[in-house]
Formats: structure tokens, sequence, C-alpha cells
């Protein structure tokens, strides 16, 4: 039945997407601060868990005027804070698919994921490539490990931790201001969706490939100090080049102005010189 249900729903994107949902379909999930209609290529980024589409705002004015930021915002945060939290990896790649399917079949793109953010872009680069045949230039991948890997699946489960273990460990993996963690009411308004994240990426199940499933230029990022990720386990999904960099800092190393900058001027030097063999 499940399988039937996302037939239909890849089925109907393709006929109907474009006509439907249109503009504002496309603003309630993506957010797109620095419009760049002449853009040769656009950068998808996804959010880290708990988090927002604010981060990348600043990229797309960042960036050279060649490449596009848009930003996934998922359910029950920002302007979508009213809506009920998806409690699967399929309802994140089904909305997503469903949104972006016309827009990325006008000009090349690529993704960037943090976290998180890492497995569902690779999630939803997935469906693409099997559902629809299209495929990102270019993925960068940041502070996780391959989906597949005995690293991730062996990793502790976070969503279920109680209100105070949960505060000290995001207090001991950095990225949030100590003062935010010591404000109850802050911390409410965060953490629900910070666990619902984690469910989700607690439940994702992924079998080691049988092959690469794509074949564009694959980038690791990640902190020197963070957990150990099984980076390496990444180049399984790819038959074209793969790259790992590692950063100074621990898991929200790209934080980090300077970070920010070599990540920034990396992935603009790639895009526009993938866009260029894509054409």
């Amino acid at each position: 039945m499940r399988r039937r249900l996302h037939a239909a729903v890849r089925l109907f994107c393709d006929d109907w997407a474009p006509g439907l949902f249109g503009d504002i379909q496309m603003e309630k999930v993506i957010s797109c601060f620095q419009r760049r209609p002449e853009a040769v290529v656009r950068l998808i980024c996804f959010p880290w868990a708990g988090g927002g589409s604010l981060h990348y705002g600043r990229w797309g004015k960042i960036l050279s005027s060649s490449v596009e930021v848009l930003s996934v915002k998922l359910p029950g945060r920002e302007s979508r804070s009213k809506e009920p939290f998806f409690v699967s990896m399929q309802q994140i790649v089904d909305e997503v698919v469903c949104v972006l399917l016309a827009t990325l079949k006008e000009k090349p793109f690529a993704f960037f994921g943090h976290s998180f953010g890492a497995l569902t872009s690779f999630a939803v680069a997935d469906t693409l490539k099997k559902s629809h045949g299209i495929e990102p230039i270019h993925i960068f991948l940041s502070g996780a490990s391959a989906p597949y890997s005995e690293t991730r699946i062996q990793a502790s489960k976070r969503s279920h931790l109680s209100d105070e273990e949960f505060i000290k460990w995001l207090s001991s993996i950095g990225g949030t201001p100590p003062e935010l963690l010591t404000n109850p009411e802050v911390v409410q308004l965060f953490l629900p969706a910070l666990r619902a994240d984690l469910h989700v990426v607690e439940s994702y199940r992924c079998n080691r490939l049988d092959g690469p499933r794509l074949s564009c230029p694959v980038t690791c990022f990640d902190g020197k100090d963070d957990i150990p990720h099984d980076l390496q386990a990444w180049k399984d999904i790819t038959s074209g080049e793969f790259t790992v960099r590692m950063f100074d800092g621990s898991h929200f190393y790209l934080k980090d102005p300077e970070n920010e900058r070599i990540i920034l001027d990396y992935i603009t030097k790639h895009v526009e010189t993938s866009e260029m063999d894509y054409l």
C-alpha cells in the first residue's frame, strides 16, 4: 500500500505540480532570500536537525551571481510552525521532490546538507535519479556518516532523551549559544523540532548499496573535533569524483566565519566548473 501511495505521489507531481502548486506551494516549502533568475546553477540547501532555512539565507547574498540558493523549510518551524512535524524520511522526500521537480528540470542544480540535512539531501537525490532520471551536478555532504554505515546504525539514539539529558548533549556538540540552553522558554521552542528530526534520522533505513546510485561528484565536509563519522562510506553512492575536506572545529564547524568562507569558495568553484561540464 505504501509503495503504491509513493508511486501515485510521484506520478501526480510529474503531471500536475507545475500548474497546480506554483509559487504558493514553492514559497511554503522553499526559501529564496536572494532571487537570481540569471543564475546558471541552483544550490539547494537542507537544514540540520531542528534547523530552519535562515542560516542559508546569507549564502544567497555571499555566493557569486551565477548561483541561486534555495533552502528547504520543513513543517513545524518558521512560517510552517503550525504544521505537524514529519515522522519519516519518505514524507520529506515526497514533499521536496513534488515541489521542486519542475524547478530542478529548468537548469543545473547542486545539493548541500549538514548532519540531518546530509541524509535528507541524499534521500532526495536518490529518488530524483531513480524515479525521474535527473541528478545534481554536485552533492556537498557535511557532518554525517553515510546512512548504511555501521557507524550510523550503531550510533546512540537521542530523540527519547529527557530534556535535561538532551540539553546536556546539545551543549556538548556546540552550535547553540549557552544563554539559549539555560532559558526554558527558548528551549521549549526548538526542542520539539529537534526531537522530531532526530526521530526521522533514527528510523531512516537504507541498505548498503549494490552499486553507485549517482554519477556526480560528491564532497564530504566535517569538523576535526566532531564525533567520528564514516565519511568514506559516502563514496559508494557515486561513480564520480569523491573528496573529503576536514576543518577545525566540532559539529557546527561551518558556523565559523573562516570555515564558512572556505566552504563557500569551494562550492562556488566546483558548481561553476560542473555547470560548464554539464553544458
